[in-house]
C-alpha cells in the first residue's frame, strides 16, 4: 500500500529550521560579576574613592543592595560606580534626550499670503509664525503673485509690513521685503523675550543709596629740600694744603 504524498515540514515550520536560542542584546554596561577583572576604581559619594580588588567592590555593592556598574572600561584600572542600575540607565537617557532636544537645529519655515489674505486667514497664519518663532525657527512670509497681481506689488508689501508689525514682540525682521521674480518675501528672525512680572505683582521699588561722604580735602604736601648746587669749578678744585707752622 502506497502512502500518501506528503510536504515535510522542518522544525520551525515551512521556511526551515529556527534555533530556539534567540541571541541576547549585548549589555550597554557591565555589571555585577560579569565584571571579570582583578581590580577596579571606585567612585561616586556613596563609597571612598579608590582601588578594590573585584570582590571587594562588589561586595560593597551587595552590601548597599546597589549594583557595581563598569563606567570606563578603557581606564586602568576599569572605572566602576555602585548605583541603582535601572535608575542609572533612566538618567542617562533622560540627559541624552535633554541634549538632544537641546541641540535641535532650527528651520526655516515658510508662510504664504496672496495680496487678497483676508483678516481671518491673516490671524491664522500669524499664530502659526508665532509658535515658529517661541520655538527657535525662523519664519519666510512671502506674497506669491498671479498674472496681473503683479502690478498691485504695493499691496503685498503692506501685507508684510502688517505681518512683522504683529510679530514684533516675538520676532526681528533681518530686512525689509524684496521682490523676487513673482514672489515679495522678508526674514523674520526669533528674538530673546524678557521675562514679565506676573499679573498682580508689582514691581519692587530699588532702595535709594545712601549719599557718600564728602572726602577731605588734602593737605598739600610740603616740597621737598633740595641740596645745594656745587659748580664744577668749585668741585674740581684741589684743596689748599695745610700752611707751614
Amino acid at each position: 500500500m502506497a502512502l500518501p504524498n506528503r510536504p515535510f515540514n522542518r522544525p520551525g515550520g515551512p521556511g526551515g529550521f529556527r534555533g530556539r536560542f534567540i541571541p541576547r542584546k549585548e549589555a550597554e554596561h557591565r555589571i555585577n560579576h560579569f565584571i571579570r577583572v582583578p581590580q577596579v576604581r571606585l567612585v561616586g559619594d556613596n563609597v571612598t574613592v579608590g582601588v578594590y580588588a573585584i570582590q571587594d567592590a562588589q561586595r560593597i555593592a551587595q552590601q548597599q543592595g546597589l549594583d557595581l556598574v563598569e563606567i570606563s572600561p578603557q581606564a586602568d584600572p576599569p572605572v566602576c560606580k555602585i548605583v541603582d542600575y535601572n535608575k542609572f540607565l533612566y538618567d542617562k537617557k533622560k540627559k541624552e534626550k535633554e541634549m538632544k532636544a537641546n541641540s535641535k537645529t532650527a528651520e526655516l519655515k515658510e508662510i504664504r499670503f496672496t495680496p487678497g489674505t483676508d483678516d481671518h486667514d491673516f490671524d491664522f497664519k500669524a499664530r502659526h509664525a508665532e509658535n515658529f518663532l517661541k520655538e527657535g525657527h525662523k519664519v519666510k512670509a512671502y506674497v506669491q503673485f498671479k498674472g496681473r497681481a503683479i502690478m498691485f506689488k504695493e499691496r503685498g508689501e503692506l501685507v508684510l509690513l502688517k505681518f512683522a508689525e504683529r510679530l514684533a514682540e516675538v520676532g526681528q525682521v533681518e530686512g525689509m521685503p524684496k521682490l523676487e521674480g513673482k514672489r515679495m518675501l522678508m526674514v523674520i528672525a526669533p528674538k530673546g523675550q524678557k521675562k514679565k512680572p506676573k499679573s498682580g505683582e508689582a514691581k519692587e521699588p530699588k532702595e535709594p543709596r545712601e549719599p557718600r561722604e564728602p572726602r577731605e580735602p588734602r593737605e598739600p604736601r610740603e616740597p621737598k629740600a633740595q641740596a645745594p648746587e656745587v659748580s664744577t669749578q668749585e668741585a674740581a678744585a684741589p684743596e689748599a694744603p695745610p700752611a707751614a707752622e
